[in-house]
């Protein structure tokens, strides 16, 4: 991996470049930066979803899933470097199998609302399909492994999955979408 910063302010990003964990420059708006910064925001609000009450063994899971998090991000960050395997996506299956285990069948569309701890797992699952997206991007003109992709495909569906866990958790459900709800205009 690319040297440790000894120093934050380097002034070296001052033309628009970012400097990639094998050394090579690269504009700050190229692909690779979008994708790395999109991770890295999403491991900043798990950041903050880790800052509510949780059951324990989720909070450890949540703390795993930032350090995969943190290595996809150095990943991205060297070209041709591999930090993520079949191991760390297989492990997001069996969290989804556990967690999934307990919810009644989904029926109806949910809202992203109910409790502060499943409205913020929604904001991470949003932010966790837009890092989605833009590792597809990337991969579609560079050469990527396909693990981090899928770590993200089912990171997504484990951010869903645990707000419908984190509403029961605080006492509460779905928040249902209503189809045919009446709409009050002006009031």
């Amino acid at each position: 991996m690319g040297n440790r910063l000894s120093k934050i302010a380097t002034r070296t990003g001052d033309n628009g470049t970012t400097g990639l964990g094998d050394g090579s420059r690269v504009s700050k708006d190229s692909l690779r930066v979008h994708a790395m910064g999109d991770v890295d925001e999403l491991n900043s609000h798990l950041g903050l979803l880790l800052c509510e009450d949780l059951p324990q063994a989720l909070r450890e899971e949540l703390v795993s899933i930032q350090h995969d998090l943190f290595d996809l991000g150095g990943e991205l960050c060297i070209p041709g470097y591999t930090l993520i395997t079949d191991e760390h996506v297989a492990r997001l299956d069996a969290l989804l199998a556990k967690y999934n285990a307990d919810l009644p069948p989904l029926k109806d569309f949910i809202l992203p609302a109910g409790s502060r701890g499943a409205a913020l797992a929604h904001v991470c699952r949003t932010i966790c399909r837009r890092a989605e997206r833009a590792i597809v991007t990337l991969g579609n003109s560079e050469t990527l492994n396909a693990n981090p992709r899928q770590y993200m495909n089912r990171l997504s569906d484990l951010m869903f999955v645990l707000s419908r866990v984190l509403n029961r958790f605080a006492g509460g459900s779905d928040v249902l979408w209503e189809k045919d709800r009446k709409r009050e205009v002006g009031a």
